[in-house]
């Protein structure tokens, strides 16, 4: 009898450590903390700031309202061995003339031309080349808010307007910038 319920609480204990096993969501790819790039709009356009320099990058992709039906994408590359990317304009607003790259990153992919970015909602950012984490970014927060804000403050997701020192400063402890390497991985 004795054995009976030493193997009943064996299994029990089996049990539950399968099910908190399979409740553990979080990918063993997951950073360790909340990855994001800056976001802002100044005279029409759309830039970017990675936070810390992305180095070696290949090819940069802005994905408007992934999952829906009205997701476009926007892809730019460059040769081997890439470029180093920290700041960048990425798109102007309707009625506005695109910005230029420069130098070897260039658009390969463009949206399509009736497209108008300014009304999706959000806007999913990625980077190849480098080890690097993706970032999302609220589009209508950043229209609505970036003339509120100094030129030198950009929106970092859920972080919110961040400046250079803000960032230095809270890089690797409340966030990650998409190309900083986690420090807990």
């Amino acid at each position: 009898m004795a054995d009976i319920r030493r193997l009943r609480v064996a299994c029990a204990a089996l049990l539950a450590a399968t099910m908190i096993a399979a409740c553990d969501t979080k990918s063993q790819y997951e950073p360790s903390l909340p990855p994001a790039a800056g976001f802002r709009v100044d005279d029409g356009v759309l830039k970017l700031w990675t936070g810390t320099p992305c180095s070696g990058v290949i090819r940069l992709t802005l994905t408007f309202d992934v999952g829906t039906q009205a997701s476009k994408e926007q892809v730019w590359t460059a040769p081997q061995p890439g470029v180093t990317v920290e700041r960048m304009d990425l798109l102007a607003t309707p009625g506005k003339s695109s910005p230029d790259t420069g130098g070897d990153l260039q658009v390969q992919k463009p949206l399509p031309a009736d497209y108008d970015w300014t009304k999706a909602s959000f806007l999913n950012f990625s980077v190849d080349g480098p080890k690097a984490f993706g970032a999302r970014v609220d589009l209508a927060q950043v229209l609505r808010e970036s003339a509120a804000h100094p030129s030198a403050s950009y929106l970092f997701g859920q972080r919110g307007w961040m400046d250079a020192s803000d960032v230095q400063r809270e890089n690797e402890k409340s966030f990650l910038t998409v190309c900083t390497p986690d420090p807990n991985r």
